[in-house]
């Protein structure tokens, strides 16, 4: 089972608090980095939740694991500061075994019980490719597991007394989650207007310098705009995010 860590800051109301559950650090930043961030801004109690510890974000096999984790942990913080997060949690599964188990989803369904997020964003795990003939990406296993893992948590188990009831013997309460939004999707139903937010989810992605080489870099500050104002056109703003918007009874 994966340990739950990290550091916490005093918050706004739980009828306003907003939880991302992503796979490894740096992912929502890619991911949602505008939306979160132009919430933050509103006032909204912003939390990120990172399911792996980050192990395998490196291609030097003679790199030090413990010290990576470290660093890419110190990395996620300082992009969630960026972000204007309130909270961000380690969860410390091992990066690229990551699997749709009850520890796991007793783990997720745990903090969402705590926080009792309006909005929970994970990705899409029906998405598997991207591109075109210029560019391709494929969504790897950990990528479409945490997809599932969010979404089994959220329905039936968080809401359902009878899923994990040792959390309600600790003192914790069901929550039914209103909306799931889910990123990197190929079936987006809503586009949110992240305009003047482009800059700091560049800003965020750069502090994940561990992972970046220059040209690395680079592609992401020509990408991540190019992205965001395509997205932006179909709402008439000047960027946005895409997402398949999930709302539940």
């Amino acid at each position: 089972m994966g340990r739950v860590a990290g550091h916490r800051k005093t918050g706004t109301a739980l009828s306003e608090t907003v939880l991302a559950v992503l796979t490894h650090p740096d992912d929502c930043e890619i991911a949602c980095g505008g939306t979160l961030a132009k919430w933050a801004g509103e006032g909204r109690a912003v939390t990120i939740a990172v399911l792996t510890d980050g192990r395998r974000g490196s291609q030097n096999p003679m790199e030090d694991i413990e010290a990576l984790i470290l660093t890419r942990r110190r990395e996620q913080e300082a992009g969630a500061n960026l972000m204007g997060a309130r909270d961000v949690r380690f969860f410390d599964y091992r990066d690229g075994e990551l699997e749709n188990t009850p520890d796991v989803r007793r783990d997720v369904v745990r903090l969402i019980r705590e926080l009792h997020p309006t909005i929970v964003i994970t990705v899409d795990p029906s998405a598997w490719f991207f591109g075109d003939e210029k560019f391709s990406y494929y969504n790897h296993r950990d990528h479409r597991m945490s997809g599932e893992i969010v979404l089994d948590a959220v329905a039936p188990a968080a809401g359902n007394p009878h899923f994990f009831p040792e959390h309600l013997a600790e003192g914790l309460k069901v929550w039914d989650v209103p909306e799931v939004w889910l990123a990197h999707t190929l079936e987006p139903n809503h586009t949110e207007d992240i305009s003047g937010f482009v800059d700091v989810k560049l800003a965020a992605l750069e502090a994940h310098r561990s992972q970046l080489t220059d040209d690395q870099l680079a592609f992401f500050k020509q990408w991540m705009p190019t992205v965001a104002a395509d997205a932006g056109k179909k709402i008439g703003v000047d960027a946005g995010e895409d997402y398949r918007v999930l709302r539940f009874g």
